[in-house]
C-alpha cells in the first residue's frame, strides 16, 4: 500500500511543530502496517503492538528532528526491524510465523460452489506454503506483495543488497507456483473438469 509522499512530509512538518493532530494521524496511518510486519518476527501481537508503540513514542519525543528523515516511510519500517530483532535477542526462542488474514485471497465470485470450494482450498494451500518459507525469503514477498515496496526500499529495511531482495522473491514465487502447481495437478486427478488455468495461479499468488 503506497501512501502520499506529500501527506507523509506534511505531517512531518506539522509534528515537528508539536501538532499532537498530526502525530495521531500519522500514528493511525502507519499502525496498521508496521504491526503487521512486526508479526512477522516476533510472532506474539502483544510484543508487535509494545515495539511499534514504543518506536512512535520515540517519534514523538524527537519530533524536532522528524523533519530530517529523507524517508519516514522506510525509517519507520527499519526502526521496527532492528527492534524486533532485539526483542528476538533477547526471547530467542520466539519463531517467526504469518497468521493467514480472514477474506485474504478473495477472489471474484465464480458463481459455481465447486470452483469458490476448489478456490478456497488452493489459497489454504498457499497461505500454508507462505508460512513455510524461510524467513527472509518471506519477508521479503510480504514487504513487497503487501506493502508495495520497490526492491530498493526492501534492502534498506531488511539491511541486505537489492540483489538479494530480487534473489529472495524469486525464490519466494518458485516456491509458491509449486505449491499452487502441485494443488492443481491433485485437483485435476480429482475431477479433469475442474484444472484452473495457468494465468490463473499466478494471479492467486499475486492476490492473496
Amino acid at each position: 500500500m503506497k501512501i502520499d509522499n506529500a501527506l507523509i512530509k506534511n505531517l512531518q512538518t506539522q509534528i515537528g511543530k508539536s501538532d499532537q493532530k498530526a502525530f495521531e494521524d500519522l500514528y493511525r496511518l502507519f499502525f496498521p502496517r508496521l504491526f503487521k510486519f512486526c508479526i512477522l518476527y516476533v510472532e506474539r501481537k502483544e510484543a508487535a503492538e509494545e515495539i511499534v508503540n514504543d518506536i512512535m513514542v520515540k517519534i514523538w519525543r524527537s519530533r524536532e528532528e522528524i523533519a530530517a528523515i529523507q524517508i519516514l516511510e522506510t525509517y519507520l519500517f527499519v526502526a521496527v526491524r532492528n527492534h524486533s530483532l532485539n526483542y528476538l535477542q533477547k526471547y530467542s526462542k520466539i519463531h517467526v510465523s504469518i497468521e493467514p488474514e480472514p477474506g485474504a485471497a478473495e477472489m471474484a465470485s465464480l458463481h459455481n460452489p465447486e470452483k469458490e470450494l476448489e478456490w478456497k482450498e488452493m489459497n489454504l494451500k498457499l497461505q500454508l506454503a507462505i508460512e513455510q518459507l524461510p524467513e527472509q525469503c518471506r519477508t521479503v514477498f510480504k514487504l513487497i506483495k503487501e506493502e508495495g515496496f520497490r526492491y530498493k526500499q526492501v534492502a534498506e529495511i531488511l539491511n541486505i543488497s537489492p540483489r538479494t531482495v530480487e534473489t529472495q522473491l524469486f525464490r519466494a514465487i518458485k516456491k509458491l507456483s509449486t505449491a499452487v502447481a502441485s494443488f492443481q495437478d491433485d485437483s485435476s486427478k480429482k475431477n479433469p473438469k475442474n484444472g484452473l488455468p495457468l494465468s490463473l495461479l499466478v494471479l492467486l499468488i499475486f492476490a492473496i
